[in-house]
């Protein structure tokens, strides 16, 4: 709708001001005319312009895939940042070399089965192409709600299978020895407090004692801390708080009486108060001292392998590592040691050591190269288990125990009991009693097992 609106200017002549509304009833302009017939021409055909722009245009799919994911599809993508952070990785990584260059209404399903076909021959695990079609087929989901383009070119078009991996439960055997291979009593607790309430590691190192009750002998969560490169960061730190947690539910759970005496110990010999971190990074431990490297005897370590000019070089010497191409740890030292000694004599630009950057949280890749993989290592435990494997150990111990399914995931916060179900019957000793209900049917035919039930 629009109309012609007469004004007087200072001079006192009238003029037309075009005026129609859009599709929201706001009031806009199309500029201001001698005459009345010129105003409602503009009004008019602004109107039309507005209806123009709500409908299919194919000069839309004529845009380049860099063009329209950079600049309208990645900006107005609502996700969560550390999905964006992957997200972006991967676009730049996996997606964008092969199809920046192409329109948008050009891309055919042919073209991604054969971007699909390349990630394999490139030696791209299937998990992570499944996980490059996943933003793949949103690109183009939004692109044809958008009606940039009518054909979707990501259906029908399969990815390699993903085999599903057995998970790794670490029974309380292994942990015991895993607990006592721990470096310091505080890690102890950190872990022993991971696989006694099942938390992710954000929402673990987010816990603040306000989150502790001692009395009822509950833990709330309601939190998770998230760490991000600076550059997607808000504020351009490492660390972001959240105020919900993954399934963006608080949930409430119940502690034993063990680990909440352990826990009212460790606050009280902190001093710790309300807002502070139950579980913290101090500053000494920031700091690491430089890296000891004992450098052997070329002449005792033998020859590498030879190289494409049939040439071999002694280990842990700068030819093993520049000419050889060598990587094993006598050459990578070797090398180390070279640059080590340019940079001390100013003859290289010398690089700053790498720092922990952490505001007290504690880094997760800290924790794993700092605690738990020298832990891992001391235990000599027969499978790798990873921090987040006390996770799955929780939920399978409480089933094994005999707990309710929809308590357990409740308590895990798992948006579906489906996901709960896969830590039924996961322990190594689970299937001693299917076994024995076996061998009771096979042997009864047996002499032994006769006389023995007679």
């Amino acid at each position: 709708m629009g109309f012609s609106r007469p004004r007087t200017g200072k001079d006192g002549k009238i003029r037309y001001a075009a005026v129609y509304r859009d599709l929201r009833g706001n009031i806009r302009h199309a500029g201001t005319f001698a005459t009345q017939a010129q105003a409602d021409k503009a009004w008019q055909k602004a109107l039309a312009k507005l209806t123009l722009e709500r409908l299919p245009d194919p000069g839309k799919g004529r845009q380049s895939f860099r063009r329209y994911v950079e600049e309208v599809w990645f900006p107005n993508h609502v996700i969560e940042l550390r999905t964006r952070e992957n997200y972006d990785y991967e676009i730049n990584r996996h997606i964008m070399p092969w199809f920046a260059n192409m329109r948008m209404i050009d891309v055919m399903p042919i073209d991604v089965r054969e971007w699909v076909t390349h990630l394999r021959n490139e030696g791209v695990n299937p998990p992570t192409i499944r996980y490059c079609m996943t933003i793949l087929s949103a690109i183009f989901t939004t692109a044809l709600n958008d009606m940039v383009i009518v054909l979707h070119p990501c259906k029908g078009v399969r990815t390699p299978p993903v085999p599903k991996k057995k998970r790794t439960i670490i029974t309380p055997e292994q942990f015991d020895v895993l607990y006592e291979a721990l470096p310091n009593a505080r890690m102890q607790l950190l872990v022993e407090t991971k696989v006694e309430t099942g938390l992710r590691w954000g929402e673990l190192t987010e816990l603040r004692i306000q989150d502790l009750d001692l009395t009822t002998r509950t833990l709330t969560v309601s939190r998770v801390v998230i760490e991000l490169a600076s550059k997607y960061h808000p504020e351009g730190g490492r660390f972001l708080v959240k105020d919900y947690p993954k399934d963006r539910e608080h949930r409430v759970l119940k502690l034993s009486r063990q680990i909440t005496d352990k826990l009212a110990t460790y606050t009280r010999a902190e001093q710790l108060h309300d807002g502070e971190l139950l579980f913290f990074l101090r500053s000494q431990e920031l700091s690491q001292p430089p890296r000891l490297r004992v450098l052997a005897d070329p002449d005792t370590l033998g020859l590498t392998a030879r190289n494409e000019a049939g040439r071999t070089y002694r280990h842990g010497t700068l030819s093993g590592y520049s000419a050889g191409k060598c990587r094993c740890q006598h050459c990578k030292n070797a090398y180390a040691h070279y640059r080590a000694q340019r940079r001390a004599t100013g003859k290289d630009s010398p690089r700053s050591r790498r720092v922990v950057n952490s505001d007290g949280h504690i880094p997760r890749a800290w924790f794993r190269d700092h605690v738990w993989k020298p832990a891992i290592k001391t235990a000599k435990l027969r499978v790798y288990v990873r921090p987040h494997d006390l996770r799955h150990a929780h939920a399978s111990w409480l089933l094994a125990g005999g707990a309710d399914l929809q308590v357990v995931r409740d308590r895990l916060g798992h948006a579906s009991i489906s996901t709960t179900e896969k830590y039924l019957h996961t322990l190594p000793d689970d299937n001693d009693s299917t076994l024995d209900a076996f061998s009771k049917i096979r042997n009864r035919s047996k002499p032994d097992n006769q006389q023995a039930t007679g």
